[in-house]
């Protein structure tokens, strides 16, 4: 497939700019009361050295917006724990499926090792804070210098420099990043770059002097093309480097999408009503408390009194005529006590929307076994779609471009990650929930057949339930045996009934 022209892919770019324009107003408020110390980065006004706290006067929304990122965290990729697995798929013999299972092992530690060593774990956690935010993150996967203790590098790009394509089905298929660069981090990134003679002049004698650079990252036949242009005054492009990815480097996804939108929405846009109405609210009991502490006061204009030396501290001595009311204080035309019974159920509803009182932490100090399973049952149903969704673009599109780093840097070997060769088995905390539910059914299945007899217990294939049960709990492959052995054969119907053998 021929190379794009520098025309085609400004011309794509301003055509998906346009398509975020809309959005950007929308993020605006959602940063400015979901994370007010972060900036968004769509405007002057917005930039992230401003302290935008000072416009915010309740903390409730940033607080579940922290909460509900970290119980992402915890739920779908915990660190330092395996979150994921390889296992053999259906194609695979039935006779090599424990040696093959046995190296998917190996070869699942060794990714989990190097996401381990990485920065993965931090610059996720900023991806889930903008993904509640508004609704969109991108994660930028890179290969690591040769020798570092990790094969990845991770970056959580913002929103501000990221502009989504969208395909014929309206995913997410091309990837454009401007940002600005320093001109000594251009000629780092870009060494072999044929840069105009005024921008080398200037990285001479000022390399902090930033310039713009637009990636673009759009798919191929072959994969996706890599374009790095830098854009001057008049945006006309510089070619920087050009090359091609088995997959892409940047890994989008979204928390809600809606039909023929290509950006996502967030719980924070759902509250954002309530937000903005508890922000007003606790703004105007601030005002009035400091109207009820400090009053206002009414003076005669007797020519002794002057209102603008006057000083309402301890001990101050206030002049006045003789005869004269002096300083005065004006009474309040109402209270303002009406404002509690609203703040409750706002603060309420925020919570509800962002998910606190549904995955937040343990009230109480023991769970019963059935308040475990409701609680497990309720976030299944709360997270279903979303985690659908973010196993689609995230967890699988992530797992696909570690294991092409580590094959192309010799240490893993050519994986087919298809479902019929190599299936990607999710393992997070999110994912065990529905396993857990399987087993029980079968167990429950086993219970009744044992309770039926042995002629019963003869139509049920006790190796390969062990097999399946093992490989829903995520056991290791070297753990299970191909043969089970005659005696245990024997003990497993005593053993479903939670009978001694």
């Amino acid at each position: 497939m021929a190379e794009l022209s520098l025309e085609t892919i400004m011309l794509r770019y301003q055509r998906a700019l346009s398509r975020r324009r809309p959005w950007e107003a929308l993020w605006r408020d959602c940063y400015a009361y979901g994370q007010p110390q972060r900036g968004a980065g769509f405007g002057a006004e917005f930039e992230p050295a401003r302290n935008h706290a000072e416009r915010l006067f309740d903390g409730t929304a940033p607080d579940a917006v922290e909460q509900l990122a970290a119980s992402l965290l915890a739920e779908l990729t915990p660190p330092w724990s395996q979150w994921f697995g390889l296992v053999p798929g259906l194609a695979v013999d039935p006779i090599a499926r424990p040696t093959f299972a046995e190296a998917l092992d190996h070869a699942t530690q060794l990714i989990q090792g190097h996401f381990d060593r990485s920065n993965f774990a931090v610059e996720i956690h900023q991806a889930f804070l903008d993904l509640v935010t508004i609704g969109n993150a991108t994660l930028l996967v890179e290969e690591a210098p040769l020798g570092g203790i990790s094969a990845f590098r991770m970056t959580a790009v913002p929103m501000a420099e990221m502009v989504f394509e969208a395909g014929a089905d309206e995913r997410v298929q091309g990837h454009f990043r401007q940002r600005s660069l320093p001109l000594g981090a251009l000629m780092t990134l870009y060494p072999d770059a044929e840069l105009p003679r005024a921008e080398k002049s200037a990285e001479a004698s000022d390399p902090s002097r930033c310039v713009r650079v637009l990636e673009a990252v759009l798919p191929c036949q072959t994969g996706c093309s890599y374009t790095a242009m830098m854009l001057d005054q008049g945006n006309r492009p510089v070619v920087l480097g050009q090359g091609q990815f088995a997959s892409s480097p940047f890994i989008s996804f979204r928390w809600l999408k809606g039909a023929a939108e290509i950006y996502g929405r967030s719980p924070v846009m759902t509250a954002l009503p309530d937000i903005k109405t508890v922000n007003k609210v606790v703004e105007l009991i601030l005002k009035n408390a400091s109207i009820a502490v400090t009053g206002i006061w009414q003076a005669d204009d007797d020519g002794v009194l002057n209102p603008a030396n006057i000083r309402l501290v301890p001990g101050a001595i206030i002049p006045k005529a003789v005869g004269s009311a002096g300083l005065t204080p004006l009474q309040a035309p109402g209270r303002f006590d009406v404002s509690n019974l609203m703040l409750d159920d706002l603060r309420g509803r925020i919570r509800h929307a962002l998910l606190v009182d549904r995955l937040g932490p343990v009230a109480g100090q023991r769970m019963s076994a059935t308040e475990v399973i409701e609680r497990s049952n309720e976030m299944t149903r709360l997270l279903g779609a979303t985690y659908g969704r973010l196993q689609a673009e995230l967890l699988t599109p992530l797992l696909v471009r570690a294991v092409g780093i580590l094959r192309r840097r010799g240490e893993l070997p050519d994986l087919a990650l298809d479902g019929s060769t190599v299936e990607i088995r999710h393992k997070s905390p999110l994912a065990r929930l529905q396993a857990r539910q399987d087993v029980q059914n079968t167990l429950l299945w086993l219970d009744a057949s044992a309770r039926l007899g042995a002629e019963a217990m003869q139509a049920v294939d006790l190796p390969a339930t062990a097999r399946w049960l093992g490989e829903r709990l995520g056991v290791p492959g070297q753990l299970i045996r191909d043969q089970v052995p005659s005696d245990l054969l024997d003990a497993l119907p005593a053993l479903a009934l939670g009978q001694d053998a």
